[in-house]
């Protein structure tokens, strides 16, 4: 389990726990390995998963003893979650595209409509008749501009429960 404790300490040095410090936390995981093997629990029994992690086993307990920040709030402070960003970006696109096509009236449906003459023989020379226009699409565009301004929302609320919804951390 020496080589276990060693990568440990190279951990802790690439974060930047003093050496004193470090010594420390390798001789008390040392002893604490060593207790364990006495009373015949094996070194992946007493560090669970950890065991196979030495890193993350460093990083952590560093982090538990306030000693660097925790790799939690490291990633929470570095950047925002991916998924977040990209639901965000996609509901602020519709909701422009679909104020677009309000405005724009695009596409465009005609109606044209002839006043005919008796029957068979098509259209009266007069030129009678109504031209109607209107937006084809507006009642879809209606619906895509509230499904919009809906994601938005609910995007609003998760960045505004995103901080909230971590557990508590002491003080360092």
């Amino acid at each position: 389990m020496n080589d276990f404790v060693e990568q440990c300490r190279r951990e802790w040095r690439r974060l930047g726990v003093s050496d004193p410090l470090a010594e420390e936390m390798a001789t008390e995981l040392a002893s604490d390995l060593s207790e364990a093997e006495a009373e015949g629990v094996s070194a992946q029994e007493f560090l669970g998963r950890s065991a196979f992690d030495p890193a993350s086993f460093a990083a952590t307990w560093a982090a538990e003893r306030g000693i660097v920040p925790s790799p939690q709030s490291q990633g929470v402070t570095q950047g925002r979650p991916v998924s977040l960003v990209a639901f965000t970006a996609t509901a602020a696109i519709a909701l422009i595209v679909a104020a677009v096509l309000l405005l724009t009236g695009e596409p465009k449906l005609t109606l044209r409509t002839h006043t005919s003459g008796p029957a068979g023989f098509g259209p009266l020379p007069s030129g009678g008749g109504q031209v109607h226009s209107a937006s084809a699409a507006a009642p879809v565009e209606w619906i895509f501009l509230v499904l919009s301004i809906v994601a938005l929302g609910f995007a609003a609320r998760l960045w505004a429960t995103r901080g909230r919804s971590q557990p508590p951390t002491a003080p360092a």
